[in-house]
């Protein structure tokens, strides 16, 4: 085991809290996991990793006060009941196994909540229409018996969070999700009593909660506030030069810490496709001047050295993680212990964002693991030592299945042999990472590269294309087929269960030839029938090379997928400052020399656009040919133990096949038995 640089003493020294003490500056702030009620345990066990990889504070996600809160259909924890109390404790318990505190989030998510299954009225300062996913149903504007009993709530669920055993009780004003927040903006706050109106007014109902959670548990509980001090969203009032500002000038010593981010989510997670590390500091910047209270702030931090300069420069006290602590639980330990260079670093792809608002549960590109510590009992750092650590293992194939696989079975003992066709590792990140805002994604290949090339039990070849005969000529003990998947070239997609006339023309591209290098000039139309990320990225890029590009898709918004990712907005505006002209809810129908013939989807009507060149983004289809082959062969003997992984099973997200990577590394004790 390697010591700790002393660089980096300062992230290891222990922080008052109010009444606790974090032995650490690591702190994993509350962030979503996808996962319901009825499976407290899983959020247990993701609570412990987290605490057992060193991070001095382990964080609840918005936990819910009320039923009034209910943020259907996300699912999440509550605290509105004693029965809840049972629940809950355990991850405080788990939390604190490792000698870290536990916090939760306590919440009420407003007028951005559509209270489905309470069935009752969303509450807001004033009435209007439910935020979130066009709900058809409006708020009801709070009287004061609401005020009252908003109170009461907030002081009910902290009291038993303190049953509970947690050490930080959390008031949520943050992220446009907050019955809070809608009352500390103008924006959505337009009152005319004691509770709107001027700033104060505005203020008040943060004031009291805070006052009455302090009262309530802040002999033993440290008590924060969570507090958006800009909405980079919308105009309004909450930013750095007004509300923002002195919201916390003027509770500057009232909370035991404050929790600082900027509004909404998509802008607090921002993707590194669109921000980069530490982004947050210019608007956090200023809290540190106006309180001696500790500061905790988020900024996708994975450099140790990041971290020392936001605490050194007097920008944050604790180093706060969502995202990074999904990928890396175990990121303080590493450091702790000198194996910074081993941190799985968050790629920012934001495919954990993703899961949950598509009411899943989380998982992470980089960490496979994440969310399977229970159903799947998979830790991040530990794997079961091989059976048979004397058998060699074939891997086919250097993509993110492939590197993955060769990690988890490297790690485990056996012996492994890694082989690429191409020139570089990586399979489609060797490629993807060249493209716009897409490099930090290469941390997915630099991470498996820096561990695999260290282990003396794998050999790796590059530049060495199997044949059938060849790998049965090796005579491996086992073979795991990792050999990806390609773009089609016929258009055939979400919208065309055929191919497209005339897209076997010779000025029909698809992305595998446009990421190889192949010239593209003049009018571009670029056909996005694939939804992710893909088919905007390489619009964007050809424009700003200077190609003329209409980007066409049947969607009726760009990129629809990364509405997920909460990047859409985002997507947008980069298409728009390139230049690109959007056209969504068309179909291609034909392509011709120089013009592409298309449809509008809910008019039929007919479009015709100018194209020197026309870029199919529809589908992918799976390189499964090796595959099928060996699998004739083991039907003959001729092969020992076969599995594959990854897109050559079907094409996915990067996280699909990293996952299946180290499911296939996993479970060949299973095939060999």
């Amino acid at each position: 085991m390697n010591a700790r640089d002393p660089r980096y003493d300062i992230l290891f020294e222990p922080v008052r809290i109010g009444p606790v003490t974090s032995k650490n500056r690591f702190y994993q702030t509350p962030h979503a996991l996808g996962i319901g009620p009825h499976r407290y345990e899983d959020m247990v066990a993701f609570r412990r990793t987290r605490a057992e990889g060193g991070w001095g504070v382990v964080c609840v996600e918005e936990t819910m006060i009320h039923p009034t809160s209910g943020h259907d259909p996300f699912p999440g924890p509550h605290l509105w009941s004693d029965a809840d109390i049972a629940r809950v404790a355990p991850m405080a318990d788990a939390v604190h196994e490792f000698g870290a505190l536990a916090g939760v989030e306590l919440a009420h998510v407003g007028s951005s909540g559509p209270c489905w299954e309470h069935r009752g009225y969303p509450l807001s300062p004033t009435a209007g229409p439910v935020r979130l996913h066009h709900n058809p149903i409006s708020t009801r504007q709070m009287d004061k018996r609401d005020i009252v009993e908003f109170r009461r709530w907030y002081v009910d669920a902290a009291l038993r969070a303190k049953q509970a055993d947690f050490d930080v009780v959390y008031v949520y004003c943050a992220h446009d999700l907050s019955l809070l927040q809608d009352f500390l903006v103008n924006r959505t706050n337009k009152r005319t009593d004691d509770y709107g109106g001027s700033f104060e007014n505005r203020l008040r109902l943060l004031r009291e909660v805070l006052s009455d959670v302090k009262d309530a548990v802040g002999d033993r509980c440290a008590v924060a506030v969570r507090l958006a001090v800009e909405e980079r969203r919308w105009q309004s009032s909450l930013n750095t030069r007004e509300d923002g500002r002195r919201a916390i000038e003027a509770l500057a010593e009232v909370p035991d810490l404050w929790d600082v981010n900027v509004s909404d989510w998509a802008w607090d997670s921002g993707s590194s496709r669109f921000f980069e590390e530490g982004g947050q500091e210019p608007f956090v910047t200023f809290v540190k001047q106006v309180t001696s209270k500790p500061v905790v702030g988020v900024g996708r931090f994975t450099s140790p050295d990041a971290m020392v300069s936001q605490i050194k420069r007097g920008i944050l006290d604790f180093i706060g993680a969502a995202r990074p602590s999904i990928a890396d639980p175990f990121l303080p330990n590493k450091i702790d212990t000198g194996q910074h260079d081993d941190i799985r670093e968050c790629i920012g792809c934001n495919v954990c964002a993703a899961e949950v608002m598509n009411k899943t549960t989380i998982r992470c590109t980089q960490n496979p693991t994440a969310g399977e510590e229970l159903r799947m009992r998979w830790h991040p750092e530990r794997v079961p030592a091989a059976a048979h650590p004397d058998r060699n293992v074939l891997v086919v194939g250097g993509g993110p299945a492939g590197l993955q696989a060769a990690l988890t079975l490297g790690k485990r003992g056996y012996q492994v042999s890694i082989a690429e066709a191409g020139d570089s590792w990586g399979g489609r990140l060797a490629r993807e990472r060249k493209l716009p805002r897409l490099a930090t994604w290469g941390r997915v290949v630099d991470h498996r590269l820096s561990l695999l090339q260290r282990m003396p039990n794998v050999e790796m070849y590059l530049a060495s294309r199997l044949s059938a005969d060849d790998v049965v000529g090796m005579a491996p003990d086992h073979v795991i087929v990792a050999t990806g998947s390609h773009w089609r070239r016929d258009g055939t997609g979400r919208s065309h269960h055929e191919p497209i006339p005339g897209a076997d023309a010779a000025h029909v591209l698809t992305p595998d030839d446009v990421t190889a290098g192949r010239p593209v000039s003049g009018k571009v139309v670029v056909y996005d029938d694939d939804y992710y990320y893909m088919a905007s990225v390489l619009a964007e890029k050809l424009a700003r090379e200077g190609c003329q590009v209409t980007y066409v898709t049947t969607a009726s918004d760009p990129a629809p997928w990364t509405f997920n990712t909460l990047e859409l907005g985002h997507v947008v505006q980069a298409l728009l400052a390139a230049g690109v002209e959007i056209v969504t809810g068309t179909a291609i129908t034909a392509v011709e020399a120089g013009l592409v013939k298309a449809q509008r989807i809910l008019t039929s009507q007919v479009v015709t656009l100018e194209a020197d060149a026309v870029l199919l983004v529809t589908c992918q289809s799976a390189d499964e040919t090796l595959y099928r082959e060996l699998l004739e062969r083991q039907e003959r003997g001729e092969l020992a133990s076969l599995d594959r992984s990854g897109d050559c099973i079907a094409p996915a997200f990067i996280a699909q096949a990293v996952r299946d990577g180290h499911r296939a590394a996993l479970v060949y004790d299973s095939l060999a038995a």
